[in-house]
């Protein structure tokens, strides 16, 4: 049975027995700590390599306690992960949260706590204990410490890594409820996050895309964007799509878009802001390459929500490529990809007809496709959506000789 890393000694890595705490709060077992303090004559914690203010040892009661307990629970072949679990919630998750701001060394607390937190994902109970101890508030503190190094130019490498860790924390945390999730939208939490989104490794950016997932899932995101800085969610949209636009072939890229995709699902704000933040050029210099047949569709969905909009329209219709790269989808890449993109050109020519748009749509072969169309057996949304644009401007493509001539007769028969 695996030992616990919370009872290993940091020197041996083996299961403590006589578990005592030095000044810089690490604890070690008693043996292998004097050995380094008393034989080696080290002045230093193995830890940390910091230089101690005190040789005294402090034996750690509670966590030989819980040594004890989860030793009995072993001997009886009982699952490890139930008991040890609500001894861990009950005893030590309180107890980190409590003595985290006091500690120097934030980033081990911060690890402790998130290997308590994926070990206990699924127990309810240690999740409810968690927000009623206060821990989304603690977090809280210490991710808006990295706004304060940030603003001052002098960013502090220790914070970074503390807020790293912390919404590291932060991402094992189940939100089926609104309160912790409106806690979660506020500015102290997402400046953090749009920092560890624009500089944070990649784990740190992948556990940032997770929380805002989550959040997107149980509120809207704009319930409390009255109060808060708008640049800041500004800058959520503008951070995902660089990272969508830079990483679309890893995971980054597409986890982003899983993001972006919740968060404008039910939002017409959020549609505006990503918007202004480039989406529309972005996802179409993209689709202009993607050869992933899931990815595309995605980006299609993403386009036709962004185009339900007079902002997304505009934006498509003045972009040089969008009309030709949607047409080039159409009965292409699959069916739904040929659906999206169908409801992209219907939802340009009727709500934003501009003779720009008409010529693009001729000239990029999308008017010959959508013919195509309409000779596929049986009934569709896309096929009347098809239907629809050719009745709608077919006068306006008949008069140029550049038109099929095969589609001429077509265009009689709607248009006699």
């Amino acid at each position: 049975m695996e030992v616990p890393e919370l009872f290993r000694c940091p020197i041996s890595m083996e299961l403590m027995e006589n578990p005592v705490t030095i000044s810089t709060g690490v604890t070690y077992e008693k043996k292998n700590i004097e050995k380094w303090l008393f034989t080696f004559k080290k002045a230093t914690c193995p830890a940390t390599m910091q230089t101690l203010t005190s040789f005294h040892l402090t034996p750690n009661h509670t966590l030989k306690s819980l040594i004890s307990s989860w030793l009995k629970v072993s001997s009886h072949d009982q699952p490890p992960s139930s008991h040890p679990s609500s001894l861990s919630s009950n005893l030590i998750l309180p107890n980190i949260l409590s003595t985290i701001h006091s500690t120097p060394f934030k980033v081990n607390s911060l690890k402790k706590l998130k290997t308590l937190m994926a070990a206990s994902k699924d127990d309810h109970d240690h999740q409810r204990l968690f927000i009623t101890s206060g821990g989304i508030q603690v977090l809280g503190s210490i991710m808006h410490q990295v706004t304060i190094s940030t603003d001052d130019q002098n960013t502090d490498f220790a914070a970074f890594r503390a807020c790293e860790e912390a919404v590291g924390v932060l991402s094992h945390l189940h939100l089926t409820e609104k309160s912790p999730a409106e806690l979660l939208a506020k500015p102290e939490f997402m400046k953090p996050l749009v920092i560890m989104l624009q500089r944070g490794s990649t784990n740190a950016r992948l556990n940032s895309m997770t929380i805002l997932l989550k959040m997107s899932r149980i509120i809207n995101i704009n319930i409390n964007i009255e109060n808060n800085n708008d640049q800041d969610h500004f800058d959520v949209f503008k951070s995902l799509m660089d990272l969508l636009s830079d990483e679309i072939s890893g995971e980054l890229g597409s986890y982003s878009l899983e993001v972006l995709l919740s968060l404008i699902a039910s939002s017409k704000k959020n549609r505006v802001k990503v918007i202004e933040a480039g989406a529309v050029c972005v996802l179409i210099e993209l689709l202009s390459d993607i050869a992933n047949r899931h990815k595309c569709e995605k980006m299609m969905l993403f386009l036709k929500r962004l185009c339900e909009c007079p902002e997304g329209r505009l934006a498509f219709s003045e972009h040089g490529m969008g009309i030709a790269v949607v047409s080039k989808k159409l009965s292409r890449v699959s069916e739904t990809a040929t659906k999206l993109g169908v409801k992209i050109l219907w939802l340009v020519s009727s709500f934003s007809p501009s003779e720009k748009v008409l010529n693009e749509m001729l000239f990029c072969g999308a008017i010959r496709k959508l013919v195509g169309l309409l000779h596929i057996d049986g009934r569709s949304s896309t096929k009347e959506k098809a239907l629809k644009i050719i009745r709608m401007h077919g006068g306006f493509w008949r008069q140029y000789p550049c038109f099929p001539s095969e589609l001429k007769d077509y265009m009689r028969l709607l248009h006699p």
